[in-house]
């Protein structure tokens, strides 16, 4: 399945978005919008996009200030910023009302465009959602993302490279001990080099987007979801745990845990639990 890539202009600027298939889940004919995590891009989500293309069709933007999407041009970001440029690029693409899925970042962006717009959102399946203590979050805002300012020697290259590659191997990414080594090792050269580009592409502003969705209040804005949603995540999720427990709070809701992310059978789990939540509606 070939997946495409296109530009909408929204009042901000252009928003890069890929696509691909056509048809619909369910009965409704909705398309389903898929929303990725900080600090990439639409490219990370090209495994899922691929899965559910040939059922269908498709919309994959990069948010504002990541990949090729232009930022927001706002010095701090809200949630709420971000998911009112999903709506506008709904209205863009023509789209009356969509299937969502959102992950880490994204699951955030995801559940505030159910609420801001639940004539919009049919089903919303979020996965991966962080909770925080206040000392977990005020250490994650000092340390976790900085931008990425260009220098005529090329450090922050190098800089970039090992924040990509460290999320990989630790939680948070810069407590590079024993006890917060993460499981499942490194990924394909490839799939790193990718991650990598993307991040070079907003190193000024992707790091608004996640200091947003840290300081998204979960258990204050999950209750107002009043969608059915599907709350899932991997086994390996450094947010699994308090995913699991934040579940709890959406009115129509449910969690189901998933396979490793390097199992061999996560990726036919994942479309499985999902097309079956979809397809319900």
């Amino acid at each position: 399945m070939n997946i495409r890539r296109g530009f909408v202009d929204l009042a901000h600027g252009q928003m890069h978005y890929r696509h691909a298939g056509a048809g619909s889940l369910s009965a409704g004919k909705e398309p389903l919008l898929v929303i990725h995590a900080s600090p990439g891009s639409s490219r990370q989500q090209v495994g899922l996009i691929t899965d559910f293309a040939a059922d269908t069709r498709v919309l994959a933007p990069d948010t504002p200030g990541n990949g090729d999407s232009e930022a927001l041009g706002k010095a701090e970001l809200t949630v709420p910023d971000m998911a009112a440029a999903y709506l506008g690029f709904l209205d863009a693409m023509g789209v009356e009302k969509a299937h969502v899925y959102g992950s880490h970042t994204g699951a955030a962006i995801a559940a505030e465009l159910a609420i801001m717009a639940p004539d919009r959102v049919a089903r919303v399946v979020l996965d991966g959602i962080s909770v925080m203590s206040e000392e977990e979050l005020a250490d994650i805002l000092v340390h976790y993302a900085h931008p990425f300012d260009p220098d005529l020697d090329g450090a922050y290259l190098s800089r970039i490279f090992q924040f990509c590659r460290d999320q990989y191997l630790f939680f948070p990414w810069y407590k590079r001990d024993k006890a917060h080594q993460r499981i499942g090792g490194l990924p394909h050269p490839g799939d790193l080099h990718a991650w990598v580009l993307e991040v070079m592409k907003g190193c000024q502003t992707y790091h608004l987007n996640y200091r947003a969705a840290f300081q998204w209040d979960a258990g204050v804005r999950m209750p107002l979801v009043a969608q059915p949603a599907l709350v899932i995540a991997g086994a390996n999720d450094p947010l699994i745990e308090g995913t699991q427990v934040i579940a709890a709070a959406l009115p129509n809701g449910a969690f189901e845990a998933l396979p490793r992310f390097d199992d061999p059978e996560f990726r036919s789990r994942r479309k499985a639990v999902m097309t079956r939540f979809y397809q319900e509606g």
